[in-house]
Protein backbone atom coordinates (compact mmCIF):
# COMPACT_ATOMS: atom_id res chain seq x y z
CA UNK A 1 0.00 0.00 0.00
CA UNK A 2 1.07 3.62 -0.69
CA UNK A 3 0.39 6.66 1.41
CA UNK A 4 1.20 9.91 -1.16
CA UNK A 5 1.34 13.47 0.39
CA UNK A 6 0.99 16.27 -1.86
CA UNK A 7 2.73 19.57 -1.16
CA UNK A 8 1.03 23.08 -2.31
CA UNK A 9 3.88 24.64 -3.58
CA UNK A 10 1.85 28.00 -5.44
CA UNK A 11 -1.12 29.72 -3.96
CA UNK A 12 -4.37 28.21 -3.35
CA UNK A 13 -6.05 30.18 -6.20
CA UNK A 14 -3.54 28.42 -8.77
CA UNK A 15 -4.82 25.42 -7.35
CA UNK A 16 -8.26 26.13 -7.42
CA UNK A 17 -8.04 27.04 -10.76
CA UNK A 18 -6.91 23.48 -11.69
CA UNK A 19 -9.36 21.59 -8.78
CA UNK A 20 -11.49 20.23 -12.09
CA UNK A 21 -9.04 18.23 -13.91
CA UNK A 22 -7.60 17.00 -10.57
CA UNK A 23 -10.92 15.53 -9.57
CA UNK A 24 -11.63 14.04 -12.85
CA UNK A 25 -7.86 12.89 -12.39
CA UNK A 26 -8.82 11.53 -9.03
CA UNK A 27 -11.85 9.76 -9.98
CA UNK A 28 -10.09 7.99 -12.53
CA UNK A 29 -7.63 6.67 -10.59
CA UNK A 30 -11.06 5.85 -7.99
CA UNK A 31 -12.71 3.87 -11.03
CA UNK A 32 -9.32 1.90 -11.66
CA UNK A 33 -9.42 0.76 -8.04
CA UNK A 34 -5.96 2.42 -7.80
CA UNK A 35 -6.82 4.82 -5.08
CA UNK A 36 -8.77 4.06 -1.96
CA UNK A 37 -9.06 7.73 -0.03
CA UNK A 38 -8.23 11.25 -0.91
CA UNK A 39 -8.29 14.58 0.59
CA UNK A 40 -7.19 17.49 1.70
CA UNK A 41 -4.64 18.20 4.61
CA UNK A 42 -5.78 20.79 7.56
CA UNK A 43 -4.71 22.86 7.64
CA UNK A 44 -4.79 23.33 3.70
CA UNK A 45 -1.24 23.10 2.59
CA UNK A 46 -1.42 19.76 0.73
CA UNK A 47 -3.39 16.11 -0.10
CA UNK A 48 -3.34 12.65 0.97
CA UNK A 49 -4.07 9.83 -1.49
CA UNK A 50 -4.09 5.96 -0.17
CA UNK A 51 -3.11 3.99 -3.07
CA UNK A 52 -3.09 0.35 -4.13
CA UNK A 53 -0.14 -2.21 -3.82
CA UNK A 54 1.62 -2.28 -7.35
CA UNK A 55 4.44 -1.11 -9.03
CA UNK A 56 6.18 2.37 -7.52
CA UNK A 57 7.11 3.07 -10.68
CA UNK A 58 3.66 3.02 -12.23
CA UNK A 59 1.87 4.66 -9.09
CA UNK A 60 4.62 7.54 -9.65
CA UNK A 61 3.58 7.87 -13.82
CA UNK A 62 -0.16 8.17 -12.89
CA UNK A 63 1.00 10.89 -10.33
CA UNK A 64 3.08 12.61 -12.69
CA UNK A 65 -0.46 12.86 -14.84
CA UNK A 66 -1.82 14.71 -11.87
CA UNK A 67 -3.50 18.46 -13.26
CA UNK A 68 -1.20 20.02 -9.86
CA UNK A 69 2.06 18.46 -10.65
CA UNK A 70 1.81 19.12 -14.43
CA UNK A 71 1.93 22.67 -13.72
CA UNK A 72 3.94 22.86 -11.00
CA UNK A 73 1.46 23.69 -8.14
CA UNK A 74 2.06 20.54 -6.23
CA UNK A 75 4.87 18.10 -5.65
CA UNK A 76 4.26 14.50 -4.27
CA UNK A 77 5.75 12.19 -2.51
CA UNK A 78 5.30 8.46 -1.81
CA UNK A 79 5.53 5.99 1.18
CA UNK A 80 5.24 2.66 0.91
CA UNK A 81 4.04 0.43 3.34
CA UNK A 82 2.85 -3.44 4.44
CA UNK A 83 -0.92 -2.70 6.62
CA UNK A 84 -0.27 -5.66 9.49
CA UNK A 85 -2.87 -4.55 11.09
CA UNK A 86 -6.16 -2.93 11.12
CA UNK A 87 -10.02 -1.33 12.43
CA UNK A 88 -12.09 -4.62 11.74
CA UNK A 89 -13.80 -2.51 9.11
CA UNK A 90 -10.68 -2.47 7.13
CA UNK A 91 -9.03 -5.48 7.08
CA UNK A 92 -9.34 -5.74 3.37
CA UNK A 93 -6.79 -3.40 3.27
CA UNK A 94 -4.63 -5.47 4.69
CA UNK A 95 -4.62 -7.83 1.18
CA UNK A 96 -4.65 -4.66 -1.09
Amino acid sequence: MFIVTLTYVRPLEELDALMDGHMAWLRKHYESGLFLASGRQVPRKGGVIFARSGERAALEAVLARDPFVQNGVATTEVIEFVPSMTAPATEILKTV
